[in-house]
């Protein structure tokens, strides 16, 4: 029975939430987050006060890093020898902290990310501002408990006669919270601590005026000045922190940028050697050559430039694409009443000030304890100098110390602390300046004991002793701030020509969604008909184009795929194109339709969709224009089985042709359809019966005179001019284009506005492929059937239509 109880049968949800619960509490108090009062996580604070009761202060010559990680260790904190190092290292490091706590002699790293050296070559002593972490730590100010294996005290909370919380901040990751707190101006710091001492009820706006925001070692620019009011508002904010970057010129037409100061915490090798990623895989345009020049006397990243750039573009692109500029998020949470708290700026002033209230008030009862006791003693030695022969000649007639202290109590009536004193003065000690001599200590001390009582007793005392001792830290130890704040987060404009080598190329788009760009030199050197493509694949559109552009692919899907086009891929005229799904996802049943390249987004240009059902749209070229373009975008909503025929771009002054199955055309002018929402379905483009649908849309300048190109199922074609058409109004019925037949009429399976040099390709249902060129066909009226060209009792039925692509200069009139 007894054997049994050893053992107790718990679930395992129990015992593991029991032990992960007493892990937790054991990382968040005693580990990842810093005290609210002095704060210093606890490995910190027991690296400070291990070094203080080794005498390792910054008056003492430097000692081995081994020795102190080797007293930490072995007295306060049975963790790694690494972990200890490494905190030491930090507290030590110019780049991470405000105010250095550690002096260290020998390699403690670098901001490139270097390691320390190990701790056997290295040597380190307390600063000198952290004395006034540790200041009168001896006099009882903080708790103290017993250290891990029973053999000695360490303190609970450093002294801490400065806010060493916000001046050098805290970063730690434990379980279930974090902090992030950044470092602050030591003055701004001390300044708000008085400024709220003096009105404990101040406004966040009184506090801001005199601390307005972090510090950082690496100086740097802040902007947004409301993100730093709503983290020392709330305990959570968000700011841009980014280098400060200058552009200097340089001979011959010349600049350079040149970096003085990084962002807090960012890796300046790493920073480097990202610029220079940008100019090798060219991501930016115009960067020569990336050097770090830094050296003993300060931080210089230069960034020259090739001649005639852009470098106001340059320097903002990497700002955007490189840790130069980063959000530094506060997340200002630390264990206040041994909870972990997301503190409040006025929240950590507070706690700090109660903190000092409390040392100050044990400091003041020690030293008054004190003052009393030696009070006591001086009485005494005033009253046996005044009587000193009779004092004398009981000592001398004494057997022994005992007796003659017994002898002293009972005959004069000294306490035995006073006869303690009188057995043990030294001879000397009677002349008659000793006399005076300790008259005059006595008054001291009368003054000293009411000085203390008035501290104890009067709370502005109090709180005047702690003023006191913050401006002689800030006299002693204040520096000038580093860091600049802009109340306004810049928005960087970034031209793509900076991104971007401008070069004209050749855009293909096939029917199936194959793309590519090639270089002129490429295609030059090919024949069009040498694409590679899969068999029924054809050319859809064939354009020369700018790698400034950005190609807008339209779906039958009603949404469209942003790519810019030096982002396509570079293959060469003879090579298999890629597929659109590798660059975009996108749906099995949705092939692209149209492909129609953009320069200028603001332009005043609108994209018209028309639909299967009989819907047409307009909409605002610029609506177009996005920032993400990972996915296909929603161009038109579209209801049940509809899908979109064509896509054109319009100036606002076209003509709309539309033509259905069975054989209706209407001809409006675009100003009957007003510009809507991108993401609007559209309204009716023509009055379609049961079982009909329009086969295509065609848009073309007003007051042309364009030719229409009609081809049947049954493989007839007929070429129309418009002015055997009445312009009517968007949504009528339209005017008749072919002959009724009672037997097999006619339907159509395709359309086109065409021009002299154009062919058309017919496919059919036997996947055979006729080329037609439209200008052969003798112009007809609108009653005819036009001629047949495919016979579809052989052949197959006409099952579409297209026109064969033409080397196209999109832009022709732009300057490259």
């Amino acid at each position: 029975m007894a054997e049994e109880a050893k053992y107790l049968d718990l679930p395992l949800e129990e015992v593991i939430g029991d032990r992960f619960g007493r892990y937790s509490k054991y990382i968040i108090q005693d580990r990842a987050l810093p005290d609210v009062r002095d704060g210093l996580k606890p490995v910190q604070r027991r690296i400070l006060y291990a070094m203080h009761q080794e005498r390792n202060t910054h008056d003492k010559p430097f000692r081995k890093s081994a020795k102190t990680v080797g007293t930490v260790i072995g007295n306060y904190h049975p963790h790694g020898d690494s972990s200890v190092y490494e905190a030491l290292v930090r507290m030590s490091q110019a780049w991470k902290v405000k105010e250095e706590l550690v002096q260290m002699h020998g390699n403690n790293g670098s901001i490139d990310g270097d390691p320390p050296a190990a701790m056997r070559y290295t040597e380190a002593r307390l600063s000198g501002i952290s004395s006034e972490l540790l200041r009168d730590i001896d006099k009882d100010t903080v708790d103290f408990i017993p250290n891990f294996d029973d053999t000695d005290y360490e303190p609970t909370v450093l002294p801490a006669k400065f806010p060493n919380l916000l001046v050098n901040g805290s970063t730690g990751i434990s379980s279930g919270y974090a902090t992030d707190i950044p470092p602050h101006n030591l003055a701004e710091v001390i300044d708000a601590v008085v400024y709220k001492i003096e009105h404990p009820n101040a406004s966040l706006d009184k506090l801001m005026e005199k601390l307005p925001g972090p510090d950082f070692p690496t100086g740097g620019i802040i902007q947004g000045e409301d993100g730093i009011r709503k983290a020392y508002e709330t305990g959570k904010g968000k700011i841009i922190l980014r280098g400060l970057a200058e552009i200097e010129p340089l001979r011959g037409g010349k600049e350079q940028i040149v970096i003085t100061e990084l962002p807090y915490d960012v890796n300046k090798a790493n920073l480097v050697k990202k610029m220079d990623e940008l100019r090798l895989e060219r991501k930016v345009e115009g960067i020569s050559e990336v050097r770090d020049e830094s050296d003993r006397t300060g931080l210089r990243i230069v960034i020259e430039l090739k001649k005639e750039v852009d470098s106001q573009g340059v320097l903002n692109y990497i700002y955007k694409n490189t840790d130069l500029q980063i959000s530094f998020h506060f997340n200002m949470v630390a264990i206040s009443d041994k909870t972990p708290t997301i503190m409040t700026l006025p929240g950590i002033l507070d706690a700090y000030l109660n903190h000092q209230r409390e040392v100050v008030k044990r400091q003041s009862e020690h030293d008054l304890r004190k003052a009393k006791d030696r009070a006591h003693i001086v009485e005494g030695l005033i009253y046996a100098v005044s009587i000193l022969d009779d004092v004398i000649a009981t000592i001398r007639s004494a057997q022994d110390k005992k007796d003659a202290k017994n002898k002293l109590q009972e005959q004069y009536n000294f306490t035995e602390a006073q006869a303690e004193a009188i057995v043990m003065l030294q001879l000397y000690r009677l002349t008659n300046t000793d006399v005076t001599e300790l008259e005059k200590e006595a008054a001291q001390l009368r003054e000293r004991i009411a000085y203390l009582e008035e501290i104890l007793g009067n709370e502005a005392k109090l709180l005047n002793v702690i003023k006191q001792d913050l401006k002689r830290v800030k006299k002693a130890y204040k520096s000038d701030r580093l860091t600049k704040i802009e109340s306004e987060v810049e928005d960087l404009k970034i031209n793509l020509e900076v991104m971007v080598p401008s070069e004209d190329i050749v855009v293909s788009v096939t029917k199936d969604g194959y793309i590519k760009r090639t270089s002129l030199r490429s295609f030059s050197a090919s024949n069009v008909e040498d694409l590679q493509k899969k068999e029924q694949d054809y050319l859809l559109h064939l354009y020369e184009v700018n790698t400034t552009d950005t190609l807008l692919l339209f779906t039958n899907k009603g949404k469209y795929l942003y790519l810019p086009i030096h982002e396509l891929p570079e293959i060469r005229w003879k090579d298999m194109g890629q597929h659109i799904a590798s660059l975009v996802s996108v749906g099995k049943d949705e092939k692209v339709i149209k492909a129609i390249p953009v320069r200028d987004f603001e332009q005043e240009q609108y994209v018209m969709s028309i639909t299967k059902n009989g819907m047409i749209k307009k909409s605002n070229l610029a609506d177009y224009k996005v920032q993400r373009y990972n996915r296909p975008i929603v161009g038109m909503k579209l209801k049940g089985d509809d899908e979109v025929v064509n896509v054109h771009i319009t100036d606002g002054h076209q003509e709309v042709f539309l033509i259905s199955n069975s054989g209706y055309g209407l001809w409006y002018h675009e100003s009957e359809v007003n510009p809507i929402g991108i993401k609007a379905g559209g309204v009716k483009s023509m009055n379609l019966k049961d079982e009909e649908y329009i086969v295509n849309g065609e848009v073309f300048a007003e007051l042309s005179n364009p030719n229409l190109f009609v081809v049947t199922h049954r493989g007839a074609c007929k070429r129309m001019n418009i002015s055997q058409f009445e312009q009517g109004a968007r949504a009528k019925r339209g005017l008749v284009m072919l002959k009724e037949l009672k037997r097999n009429p006619h339907r159509i399976a395709g359309f086109h506005v065409v021009g002299e040099d154009e062919t058309v390709v017919l496919e059919t249902e036997k996947e055979e492929t006729h080329s037609v060129l439209p200008f052969e066909f003798k112009e007809q009226s609108r009653q005819n059937n036009g001629s047949f060209v495919v016979d579809s009792d052989h052949q197959g039925k006409v099952t579409d239509t297209y026109v064969e692509a033409q080397y196209t200069k999109y832009f022709p009139d732009d300057e490259q």
